[in-house]
């Protein structure tokens, strides 16, 4: 479970994409919901994206996913407005276009195609649905930026380790949100990574884990860059230890786990139903495809697994509609309060790296786009958008081997930056 950070790189192409693909598959057909013909998409110029999202999910395939499927939205708008304090009753989105499109399978066995409602891991992705929910409490009063996370924690989560280099005393909020913590990766922990997503994957898929467990082999590593807890920030670094811990926040605060509040505040007003926290649950609901990895040389299914090793930090399962329609009320203004919007975008702390739960990537055309991606064992998603919502598009791979990034940049510039990619 690499549970990849986004991948700040200097301005020009676009920044945060860890794009995943398996060996070179052959014969997988082009579906999509414009019926276009895999022979009608020109080849795109070597230095140009390609032409089409379409063609830009097939270069994917042919550089190795089993299959890859992208859903854009155009001028969508949430029906209802949202309550003083944000929480809209319901908010369909209606009106605008949308455009579902496959290449590949979903399942090597059976050939199915990927499906618009199909359910998938959406690893890292999580964090934008904890970040928002921390940002509320910020706006509701319950909790500050500045405060340390130790305040807001469960009795018997530990809070020192390595001799005291780390201490949750003093670790504010903020500096988890935006991983400027120094707080170890846990899931390179060698030890631990190795039965994640190493050799020892198999064997150790279906173990359970508990996020005082985890915090406890984080803690118990040297901090990243500045000492963790030390005053001032550390450098950012991106580290999954950061959104454990601010999942035991929000329990501390409300007094009911995370999972319970971000169905409460986000799943249940935004009708968000393809998606979930599974907890110990090592299957994904119907309808969905396989998972895919690549390990030690081997391709191996790995669809089923405990997500009990991602908790906050990457256990949801969605599908490609919920996570447009969460980032059109995120961006468009429906969950945070403006003052909170503008905490989400500040990306001061992390010179431009990331926000506080979402980065923004500027495209080869000059536009700059809002989102977040995940990765966990058989799956890799990203969900970018124009800075109002209005325009969105979420695609997802399913498998975890990274490789070109500059494949998953293709399928954002063919979205956003449809001039810049014309064929041959």
């Amino acid at each position: 479970m690499p549970l990849h950070p986004p991948r700040p790189i200097t301005p020009g192409p676009p920044r945060p994409v860890a794009l995943i693909v398996l060996a070179v598959l052959a014969a997988l057909a082009l579906t999509a919901c414009t019926s276009t013909p895999l022979a009608s998409v020109a080849r795109p110029r070597a230095v140009r994206a390609p032409a089409t999202t379409a063609a830009a999910l097939h270069r994917l395939v042919t550089d190795g996913a089993p299959g890859a499927a992208a859903l854009a939205t155009r001028d969508g708008r949430l029906a209802a407005l949202p309550s003083p304090n944000h929480r809209p009753s319901t908010a369909p989105l209606r009106g605008g276009t949308s455009q579902f499109t496959a290449v590949g399978v979903a399942d090597l066995r059976s050939g199915r195609k990927m499906g618009r409602l199909d359910r998938f891991r959406a690893g890292s992705l999580t964090k934008t649905l904890v970040a928002t929910v921390v940002l509320q409490l910020v706006g509701e009063g319950r909790l500050a930026l500045d405060d340390p996370a130790a305040e807001h924690l469960p009795p018997g989560v530990p809070l020192t380790g390595a001799g005291g280099a780390n201490d949750l005393r003093r670790v504010t909020i903020r500096q988890l949100l935006d991983h400027t913590s120094g707080l170890f990766n846990y899931t390179e922990d060698p030890h631990l990574a190795e039965q994640l997503y190493g050799a020892g994957f198999v064997a150790h898929r279906y173990d359970r884990h508990t996020p005082t467990e985890l915090l406890r082999i984080a803690l118990a590593h040297p901090p990243t860059g500045a000492t963790g807890g030390s005053r001032g920030s550390a450098p950012f670094s991106y580290s999954n230890t950061n959104y454990l811990v601010l999942g035991l926040v929000i329990q501390g605060v409300t007094g009911h786990s995370y999972a319970e509040e971000l169905r409460r505040r986000i799943l249940a007003p935004f009708d968000l139903r393809g998606t979930s926290f599974p907890g110990d649950s090592p299957t994904l609901p119907a309808p969905h495809g396989r998972g895919y990895s690549v390990i030690d040389g081997r391709q191996v299914d790995s669809t089923a697994l405990n997500p009990s090793r991602a908790g906050a930090a990457g256990e949801m399962i969605t599908t490609l509609v919920d996570l447009n329609r969460f980032f059109a009320a995120l961006l468009g203004g429906r969950l945070l309060a403006p003052r909170q919007m503008a905490q989400l975008r500040s990306e001061k702390a992390t010179h431009g790296a990331y926000g506080l739960g979402v980065y923004a990537t500027r495209l080869p055309c000059g536009v700059t786009v809002w989102g977040h991606n995940g990765d966990i064992n058989g799956s890799y998603a990203q969900t970018a958008g124009t800075a109002d919502g209005r325009h969105l598009v979420s695609y997802r791979v399913n498998t975890d081997d990274p490789t070109d990034q500059g494949d998953g940049t293709a399928v954002l510039t063919a979205e956003f930056c449809p001039s810049r990619a014309r064929p041959d």
